[in-house]
């Protein structure tokens, strides 16, 4: 499945949570949830807490960050529950996926009233 196609499908399943749950709950409850949604319903295949390892010269540090789900094998989703978005947690994901090789992330923010203003697609590269 192309890394678009699984991104429609988180974003829904984000719509769907935030408009029964709201926003206000930790992270963690999000997550799990999100993963339930995505597996069970949808039938992708998740990882939690996806280790993104870092190399530098000849060293390689096999837990250099933990993406909050790697969804499909291709899509990286980090999820919040906070005031507002900092730019450092784009730049987060931005690294994530340049570790990783990956083309698309999302960052979604539940704590927001509107969920549209706290989703953000973010591309290395072309997609």
């Amino acid at each position: 499945m192309h890394e678009n196609e699984l991104a429609r499908i988180v974003v829904a399943a984000a719509y769907d949570i935030h408009t029964r749950l709201g926003p206000g709950l930790y992270e963690s409850v999000y997550e799990t949830i999100m993963v339930h949604e995505l597996i069970s319903k949808h039938q992708l295949t998740v990882v939690q807490q996806f280790s993104i390892p870092v190399v530098w010269d000849e060293m390689k540090l096999d837990h250099g960050f933990r993406a909050d789900l790697l969804v499909g094998g291709k899509l990286i989703v980090e999820l919040k529950s906070i005031e507002i978005l900092a730019p450092v947690h784009y730049k987060q994901v931005l690294t994530y996926l340049k570790l990783s090789g990956m083309k698309l992330g999302l960052l979604i923010n539940f704590n927001e009233e509107i969920l549209k203003t706290g989703i953000k697609r973010i591309i290395n590269g072309i997609l």
